[in-house]
């Protein structure tokens, strides 16, 4: 039986050209680059208009891929998006948690080097993606360098090696080799549990929602971002705090951030380190915890974009992000 597999085609390096200033989108891979796997498999092409580089996103973008792969879900078997990789991870986190409840497997690929550069890893990644719906995830996955990952903590971790992606804190779900196929590192059961939902249900997402990101850092950034909270119609705000989800414990920074989320203001607070769970640790960062953040525990710069953009666009509490952290396996208790 052939399966039919909807193909949207974002831009991305993975199809780009040399031009006079550097690498730009093209449509010369549309068709042939799926041609060695249409054994099995029949693949419609959408070009989106105008292609991007990823770098460009923005939430209109994510709402118009949104709305069209909503319209497709039913019709085809899988979904496979070709995104550039800058910012390939912001949207795999925002699908998988938009589209809860999903039956089918929705994978998102592209490459560090163009598909007609020599020694490209732009085959293998579409392998990869191409072979992830013999698993028949009814997820959103990321493949790339023969790996599948879980959407949801999975981030862009080199610009120079082909293993471009990983999911630090859950690992990769499976690996493929052509002449072995898929071998199973972690089962999705063990990964977490998927959000419950009776069939297909698709979160709003406003393109005017509003959120800002902070990272802190020995010096000026506290108060800069205090300083923001004060006076900011932003209605979310995540900040990178250190370690465990640590932060100055001065005066003037905690009542900033108390005044923002009296005000309703989210804040979800999750640790820089790449590999880091903001948890109630250490007492230095007690005073932010009764200010009214919500530690984001495992949750990365992407998940925790894709959250908050869907909480904000949802009109959702601090106990809603919560749960939704804890339905995610980033939090062990709300």
């Amino acid at each position: 039986m052939v399966q039919k597999i909807f193909v949207l085609y974002t831009g991305g390096t993975i199809g780009m050209r040399s031009s006079s200033d550097g690498l730009r989108p093209d449509t010369d891979l549309v068709g042939k680059a799926l041609q060695p796997f249409s054994d099995g498999l029949e693949f419609d092409w959408h070009v989106y208009r105008p292609l991007i580089d990823s770098s460009a996103l923005k939430l209109q973008h994510w709402r118009d891929w949104l709305d069209l792969s909503v319209e497709k879900i039913p019709q085809y078997d899988g979904i496979l998006i070709l995104h550039g990789t800058d910012t390939m991870a912001y949207t795999a986190n925002l699908f998988a948690l938009a589209l809860q409840g999903l039956d089918k497997p929705v994978v998102l690929t592209g490459s560090q080097w163009p598909y007609d550069a020599p020694n490209s890893d732009a085959p293998l990644n579409l392998a990869t993606a191409v072979a992830a719906f013999e698993l028949a995830l009814p997820q959103v996955l990321v493949a790339f360098n023969g790996k599948v990952y879980s959407a949801v903590g999975s981030s862009k971790v080199s610009t120079e090696a082909t293993a471009g992606f990983d999911n630090l804190h859950f690992g990769a779900l499976a690996q493929w080799q052509q002449s072995g196929g898929w071998q199973w590192l972690v089962r999705p059961s063990e990964r977490r549990a998927e959000l419950s939902s009776d069939g297909l249900k698709v979160l709003s997402l406003d393109i005017r929602a509003k959120v800002i990101c902070q990272t802190l850092i020995p010096g000026l950034s506290a108060q800069y971002f205090s300083d923001g909270l004060l006076d900011t119609d932003m209605k979310a705000a995540i900040l990178q705090s250190y370690g465990h989800g640590n932060a100055p414990n001065d005066a003037s920074f905690i009542q900033a951030v108390q005044s923002f989320t009296a005000r309703g203001g989210l804040l979800l607070n999750i640790s820089q380190v790449p590999q880091g769970c903001a948890a109630a640790v250490y007492a230095q960062g007690s005073a932010l915890r009764q200010a009214g953040v919500v530690n984001g525990g495992k949750c990365n710069l992407e998940t925790a974009t894709a959250l908050l953009t869907l909480a904000v666009s949802n009109q959702w509490n601090t106990e809603t992000v919560q749960q939704n952290l804890h339905a995610l396996g980033l939090i062990d208790t709300i």
